[in-house]
């Protein structure tokens, strides 16, 4: 085991005799002699033992395909995943050495800015598309927010503190970005019954200063898409009517890869001239292994140029606008793989899929007593319910009672004006069979009966089950 409580000394008593021969079974040294966890042991380790060491404490983690709190990729096909363990010591950075991890990139920049109708690309140039790959949604929400923060001040048509005007349903990195880069977060309630923001409410908070508007398609708290396209009008009428003429940004972490194959009639993208930029994740719905993300931008006069960095200590001239600078590579080399092996119709079947079982499943929650249905996973396959009824347990209790069967599902409050609601959520993905989804629902009906049975007698259910 590892030891946390370690004595101050690091070195054995002089003439201690140190045995460098391990054991091969489990009952041999590492049950015995304790692996220090803070500190660099003192001798090396062979290394089954130190793979069997951490392997085995790697056990105490939830199983990660059970895990229903997570929008992150969880299942790969095992060609991605040998082509990435194939590219773990290629550094994203290195353009010139490694000119084909990087042309990699450029094509799967390419192919996010075609699947969000960027205008005028160029098929046969990928350096037409304006945009970035990240470690993830966070990162390229910082991108965003800053070149929309650069490009009001390029304006010249604020004159206070500059503000963004989003939901109080965003991810907290919204809250991060606007703490770290000095902008004031106008945050638009929600309400019971109501988990979006509304045009109304975007019209009376904007003003010259706010840098932009956020909207998000797929919403954290319950997977709802948020009126992009009714949010885009009432600021197309503000500014022709004379006032502040604000651009958009989606926040499309959740939903950018869902949306587009399952309704690709809806504009909320750059088919609505007002939306600049548009964030996704690669290891959401984009089906790739954390972490992978993508900031695109509408027009190269969206990406202010004095956001990008000129390096040549490299080798040649390398353009950079990333928050860090060094990373693997092999998540784009996973992101790529899904693009080529899946296509536009491969995504589109596994999403109509994944939106069949969640709806299957929502259908099978709803018909509980216990249980009414806030979102059904028709939008993107998420699924958030509330307790219906009077009883004498709550969401949190059933949350726990789930963690029994081995499933995380997370229980929470909704956002400010609704923070006396309070939701389980469900996150279908790749490798959430429909044969798992049946296991849940029956797992929750025993979760409840149990639940309803210990409020009931004080004492927990008496059948168990023989096992030898």
């Amino acid at each position: 085991m590892a030891d946390t409580n370690e004595p101050s000394h690091r070195h054995p008593a002089a003439g201690t005799p140190v045995d460098t021969h391990l054991a091969p079974a489990y009952t041999g040294r590492l049950s015995m002699q304790r692996v220090p966890a803070l500190r660099m042991p003192e001798e090396s380790m062979d290394p089954d033992a130190a793979y069997r060491f951490i392997h085995d404490e790697m056990m105490f983690d939830g199983a990660s395909r059970m895990n229903l709190a997570t929008f992150v990729t969880t299942w790969m096909d095992p060609q991605a995943e040998r082509l990435m363990a194939e590219t773990f010591d290629k550094n994203m950075i290195d353009k010139d050495e490694y000119p084909a991890t990087s042309a990699i990139e450029s094509r799967c920049v390419s192919m996010v800015a075609d699947l969000f109708n960027a205008p005028d690309l160029d098929p046969a140039d990928p350096s037409s598309a304006v945009g970035v790959s990240t470690i993830g949604s966070s990162e390229a929400v910082m991108l965003a927010g800053l070149a929309l923060k650069w490009r009001w001040r390029a304006r010249g048509t604020g004159s206070g503190t500059p503000n963004l005007v989003l939901g109080s349903n965003v991810q907290v990195v919204w809250e991060k970005f606007c703490r770290y880069f000095d902008v004031e977060a106008k945050y638009l309630p929600v309400e019971r019954g109501r988990y979006v923001i509304t045009p109304e409410q975007v019209t009376e908070a904007v003003d010259e200063n706010t840098i932009g508007v956020v909207a998000i398609l797929g919403t954290t708290f319950t997977g709802e898409l948020e009126p992009v396209a009714e949010i885009v009008a009432v600021l197309d009428a503000l500014a022709d009517g004379g006032g502040p003429d604000v651009p958009v940004h989606v926040d499309a972490a959740s939903g950018g890869f869902v949306v587009p194959f399952l309704d690709p009639d809806l504009e909320w993208d750059f088919r609505l001239p007002r939306v600049k930029s548009i964030n996704a994740s690669g290891h959401k719905y984009g089906l790739t292994y954390p972490g992978i993300g993508f900031a695109v931008w509408r027009t190269p006069e969206d990406l202010p140029d004095d956001l990008v960095f000129h390096v040549n200590y490299l080798g040649g001239d390398m353009p950079t606008f990333t928050l860090n600078f060094s990373r693997p590579g092999n998540q784009v080399i996973g992101q790529y793989y899904n693009f080529l092996r899946l296509g536009f119709a491969g995504y589109r079947s596994i999403m109509a899929c994944l939106s069949e079982t969640a709806q299957w499943l929502a259908h099978e929650i709803d018909s509980m007593d216990e249980f009414s249905v806030v979102t059904d996973g028709s939008a993107i396959p998420v699924i958030a319910f509330e307790m219906t009824g009077d009883h004498d347990f709550t969401v949190f209790d059933v949350s726990r009672a789930l963690a029994a069967f081995g499933w995380q599902v997370p229980a929470y409050t909704m956002p400010d004006d609704a923070t006396d609601v309070a939701v389980l959520r469900i996150v279908v993905r790749e490798g959430f069979s429909a044969d798992m989804a049946r296991h849940l629902a029956d797992n929750l009906r025993t979760a409840v009966a149990g639940l309803t049975q210990v409020r009931a007698t004080g004492e927990l259910p008496r059948r168990q089950h023989f096992a030898h």
